[in-house]
């Protein structure tokens, strides 16, 4: 499929693709702060920079797109239009899975919430419960 967009156009449309405080991120922060959960935001210091970190019960919790992210099954992960994206994408899930390795390494528990998933306000809170709150806390 070729590009409909200019060169430069796509090359600033892309510009503009948020990495922090996205709409489905600020939705899951709403919801954790609901459950009664604190957490800290973007912690640099932790690979992989997660979203919302929560030290107390030891989780980095990661705000995934879609799209961005290639979520397994998802409708929203349609096919790359061509190599070039085939391959960033492959390396952005190789990266997750590096991150999520290191992390682990270092003790922390893990949680990728999808944005599809943070749609629903009922369901993320059915999420919220049963990934971040069925954790036990860190010794």
């Amino acid at each position: 499929m070729v590009d409909r967009l200019t060169r430069q156009r796509r090359s600033w449309l892309m510009s503009r693709v948020q990495g922090k405080n996205t709409s489905p991120e600020i939705r899951v922060r709403k919801a954790v702060h609901a459950a009664g959960l604190r957490f800290r935001l973007h912690r640099k210091d932790l690979p992989g920079t997660p979203d919302l970190v929560l030290p107390k019960r030891g989780i980095a919790l990661f705000v995934h797109g879609c799209y961005w992210h290639r979520h397994p099954g998802c409708r929203k992960a349609t096919p790359p239009s061509s190599e070039f994206w085939a391959e960033k994408f492959r390396m952005n899930v190789a990266r997750d899975r590096r991150v999520k390795a290191q992390l682990r390494k270092l003790g922390w528990h893990v949680i990728t919430i999808w944005e599809c998933e943070t749609k629903d306000p009922d369901r993320l809170s059915r999420i919220i419960e049963g990934r971040v709150l069925g954790l036990t806390k860190r010794h």
